[in-house]
């Protein structure tokens, strides 16, 4: 149940990123002005950052990217997070969904974690936008089933994600992680979990649940989880 050492082949992978993005622009230029000034799943980002930075790596070149991790003083997470304000700032909403399709087929991947990482990237910031908004969307269960193969202890470590004690139980297929207390819900919405981000109510299921709600401020925007540096915008599975 838990994951295989099976590896997909590349064009399959590259497939699914084209398809998710193509989706994904669409979903966007569906948005009204309200819902891209939402908050997500993604700490402090709003819809409109999300999308910046989802479409970075189309408009980025190797050395202004080099230079804008220099003005951040290395940190990767302060870049992204940095480029991401500035760059919502500067585009209009439908030129950032409008760049996310343009772009379904191209090669870029995050710097570590390969051709997968590029899917993960896409399939869970797509989440972070969707799920927060209520839309109700499905990920294709094949693109999720390449992502649940890869998770691992270093995928959590990675982005800071607590589930010692715990064991994620999918109802909707058959894949389960960790070992402990069970916690159910969807796969894609345990995707989330392992990539270190908390869920609105409803999405999960046992007695461990509310352990990993997301907590809501009065203006309905999301508090940080703790004060260490969040690792939820850097790019890698």
């Amino acid at each position: 149940m838990g994951n295989t050492t099976h590896r997909r082949p590349t064009a399959d992978i590259r497939a699914a990123i084209a398809a998710e993005r193509r989706e994904l622009a669409a979903v966007l230029d569906g948005l009204s002005d309200e819902e891209w000034d939402a908050p997500t799943l993604c700490g402090g980002w709003r819809v409109r950052e999300v999308a910046a930075h989802m479409t970075m790596g189309f408009r980025y070149s190797l050395p202004r990217m080099a230079r804008e991790l220099i003005g951040a003083r290395g940190s990767l997470d302060r870049m992204t997070d940095r480029c991401a304000r500035k760059d919502a700032a500067a585009h209009a909403p439908r030129a950032l969904a409008a760049f996310l399709g343009a772009n379904a087929d191209h090669p870029w991947k995050p710097p570590v974690g390969g051709i997968e990482a590029a899917l993960g990237h896409d399939v869970i910031h797509g989440l972070d936008i969707t799920v927060a908004l209520g839309l109700g969307r499905r990920v294709p269960e094949d693109r999720v089933r390449i992502l649940l193969e890869s998770v691992n202890a270093r995928t959590l470590k990675f982005f800071g994600a607590d589930l010692g004690g715990i064991e994620l139980r999918a109802e909707d297929l058959d894949w389960s992680f960790g070992t402990g207390t069970p916690l159910f819900g969807d796969a894609q919405d345990l995707l989330l979990l392992a990539y270190g981000r908390r869920l609105p109510p409803g999405h999960l299921r046992g007695e461990p649940c509310d352990r990993f709600l997301a907590v809501q401020t009065c203006d309905g925007g999301r508090l940080p989880r703790d004060r260490r540096p969040s690792r939820e915008h850097e790019d890698r599975p």
